[in-house]
């Protein structure tokens, strides 16, 4: 099977690519079949290469991508900083503890990682800039995308989103900490839960994360589509199989 990705419903300047990708056509076995892209799952090292090998040449991706190691934080790495620009474009550095990551260089290819969480992208009217955001509910609550839409340095108005495909609240079920520490943030957010049993609540994530990026200014959001647990056949899923593989979320900038 061929590989196969989402690409970005919005209108960001031509110049800025962007993809984010399905399970299928990679090599990966049993529960990381077949497009895991993540080393850190406990897959074997040698299908995840190859499996970035086949994506780079299927995608036209201009570099390998810049892999971050997220921890559900706050931090957004710039990778145009001297130690990363000074790096080979594309290099798999151990960027460690960041959930976000931004560029304005042409063929630096930002990626973000999930098997649930939303993935967030963020471009500008002029595709000067593009940044890629990792948001769980713990990155939601810590900033995460504060932290992304400040480091753009551009105006929020000017600025295109798109949330990527994650766990729909359907199939997202929480405590009740989960819905205090968002609201904590912002109090909009209990439009994204509903009580369902025992002190539990279905969590709309993406809902969450839209109404995040509107109360920064952002009003051009798109995606929020299809839910990755529902979809075994598309998507991989931590909710639903617990040890498993993740999909990639892409964006870069091509020459103008």
């Amino acid at each position: 099977m061929s590989l196969d990705w989402v690409l970005p419903d919005w209108r960001a300047p031509a110049r800025v690519r962007a993809l984010s990708t399905r399970r299928s056509g990679g090599i990966s076995r049993d529960r990381y079949a077949s497009l895991n892209l993540a080393t850190h799952v406990g897959d074997e090292a040698a299908a995840v290469e190859e499996n970035r090998r086949r994506l780079r040449a299927a995608a036209g991706l201009p570099a390998q991508p810049s892999w971050l190691h997220q921890v559900h934080g706050a931090e957004v790495e710039d990778l145009d900083r001297p130690d990363c620009a000074s790096a080979p474009i594309g290099h798999d550095a151990a960027l460690i503890g960041r959930d976000a990551a931004l560029t304005r260089t042409v063929g630096r290819v930002c990626a973000i990682l999930t098997a649930d969480c939303v993935p967030i992208l963020l471009a500008d009217d002029e595709g000067s800039v593009v940044a890629a955001a990792h948001a769980g509910w713990r990155g939601l609550s810590a900033g995460v995308l504060a932290a992304t839409v400040r480091a753009l340095e551009v105006a929020s108005a000017r600025v295109h989103a798109w949330i990527g495909p994650c766990i729909g609240a359907a199939h997202y079920e929480v405590g009740a900490e989960v819905r205090d520490a968002l609201l904590a943030v912002d109090r909009q957010a209990a439009a994204a839960f509903r009580a369902t049993r025992g002190g539990k609540f279905h969590a709309d994530l993406a809902l969450a994360a839209r109404q995040q990026l509107q109360a920064l200014g952002i009003a051009r959001i798109h995606g929020a589509g299809e839910c990755t647990y529902a979809y075994p056949d598309r998507y991989f899923s931590h909710r639903r199989d617990g040890q498993t593989g993740r999909q990639a979320t892409l964006i870069w900038l091509d020459e103008p």
